[in-house]
């Protein structure tokens, strides 16, 4: 795969929201033959997540939006996880599409997590609070679900904004917004891992 795609995963409840805002300003600088895809994961709602991983029953989607997002993923050089911070972690519509990650796992003939090692798993998120601290288990989220599948981790671009366009007024953000994609993402490690 030698040209870049990236997949931009929209979690957010509302369009255009601080989240989405600061993923845009950020792609906004990666080069001219870097592909891009955005799916909105509330216009493209998946069902409940099914645990059936002691069942035999996987199959592959072939249609719906279960179907579009697992033939995205599978796409993507660089999946962006564009999640607001909704009570300290993960939008429920972004945590569902991780959840169904687990089935895609056990899906015959699919070599999900083989298809993804090596491939770079990025995070966006905006949040409402002056300590980006207590964003924390959204970036230990991505950086652990980065480890277990064999990705690299681009780390989280994280503004600050509660009312929409708030991040637009985030200097600092924005700033690193230019750069965040530019930067070499490393293999990602547990933290309890050692080099």
């Amino acid at each position: 795969m030698s040209t870049r795609r990236f997949l931009f995963v929209l979690g957010s409840s509302r369009d255009e929201g601080n989240t989405e805002l600061l993923a845009r300003r950020a792609a906004e600088q990666l080069p001219a033959d870097v592909e891009q895809e955005w799916i909105s994961l509330a216009e493209h709602p998946l069902p409940d997540f099914e645990d059936l991983r002691h069942d035999s029953d996987h199959v592959r989607p072939t249609e719906g939006t279960t179907a579009l997002l697992l033939d995205a993923t599978l796409a993507a050089t660089d999946i962006v996880i564009a999640s607001p911070l909704y009570w300290y972690t993960l939008s429920a519509h972004t945590k569902r599409y991780l959840d169904h990650w687990s089935g895609w796992l056990r899906t015959p003939d699919l070599d999900f997590k083989a298809t993804l090692a090596g491939r770079t798993l990025w995070g966006v998120t905006a949040l409402a609070h002056p300590q980006e601290v207590v964003a924390d288990p959204l970036v230990g989220a991505l950086r652990n679900s980065a480890a277990y599948m064999g990705m690299r981790f681009g780390g989280v671009l994280l503004g600050n904004g509660s009312k929409p366009g708030d991040v637009l007024n985030d200097s600092e953000a924005l700033a690193r917004a230019k750069t965040f994609f530019a930067q070499e993402a490393p293999l990602a490690r547990f933290p309890y891992e050692t080099e």
